[in-house]
């Protein structure tokens, strides 16, 4: 293995000085400058393999702007470092308690380590992509329905926290996760509207009950008060036809106390 090795560097040694020295022969070294002189813009580094061996392992990748690579020894491939948001497709997932829904969410990344996305994964895009997905049904398969209905940023926060740890090794970072939408069967929203309207009525008649309750309560608490002192009725009396006068009636309707009755029968 070691002898393997030594050949290969010892090869790879010859081509490197090879293509140096056409790099800086006149009539090969404009040929050479075009071919080698690379550009790559702000949001992109640039990875270099040199005969297929990654190139500045400690350093990372180059860029932005200006680069060389040698025309005949060196690879490149551009990565893009912005960030990249992609919609999980609707899962029909099974829920704790038998529900079946459809879910989807939006997911932004972003690749932090330009290395590490091309050398530990094949695809680190569809990577990110196909483990949001299985994650998303994972993580829903142990919920119940009146818990992903209500705890949506919960969710959105543990599934960020599991993809971004699964991601660092292929260099990704994983900046923001949102359930989007939770589609129910139509007969299961049927149902649902109808519980959620006869809970709504029932409130409502608690709510009516109470305040005749209330307002019987009151009614008797005023009816012993006036009881108490006959000189309340008269000016309660008096009060109605203030009020009864402030409406410009042509016709009033007094009505006589009984007290006054009383008064008379006694006679």
């Amino acid at each position: 293995m070691t002898d393997q090795n030594d050949e290969d560097g010892a090869c790879g040694k010859c081509l490197i000085c090879a293509s140096w020295t056409c790099a800086i022969l006149p009539p090969f070294c404009l040929c050479a400058m075009a071919a080698g002189i690379k550009i790559v813009t702000e949001y992109e580094r640039a990875v270099i393999f040199r005969l297929g061996r990654l190139k500045n392992k400690t350093e990372g990748a180059v860029g932005p702007g200006l680069f060389c690579i040698l025309p005949c020894t060196d690879t490149y491939v551009k990565v893009d470092m912005r960030t990249v948001s992609f919609d999980i497709p609707p899962q029909e997932i099974l829920t704790k308690d038998s529900v079946t829904i459809a879910v989807d969410a939006v997911v932004y990344y972003k690749i932090q380590d330009a290395n590490a996305s091309i050398q530990n994964v094949e695809n680190a895009s569809e990577s990110t992509r196909m483990l949001a997905q299985t994650t998303l049904r994972n993580m829903l398969g142990t919920r119940t329905l009146s818990g992903i209905l209500s705890e949506r940023e919960e969710i959105a926060n543990e599934m960020l926290q599991i993809l971004d740890n699964a991601t660092d090794p292929w260099g990704i970072k994983v900046e923001r996760v949102e359930v989007k939408d939770v589609r129910l069967p139509v007969n299961l929203q049927r149902a649902m509207a109808a519980e959620a309207e006869a809970a709504r009525e029932a409130k409502a008649k608690i709510i009516a009950a109470e305040g005749e309750m209330n307002a019987s309560k009151n009614l008797k608490e005023a009816a012993d008060t006036i009881a108490s002192s006959p000189a309340a009725l008269q000016l309660r009396y008096l009060q109605t036809l203030t009020s009864i006068a402030a409406e410009k009636n042509s016709t009033i309707v007094f009505p006589i106390p009984i007290e006054m009755m009383k008064g008379m029968s006694k006679e």
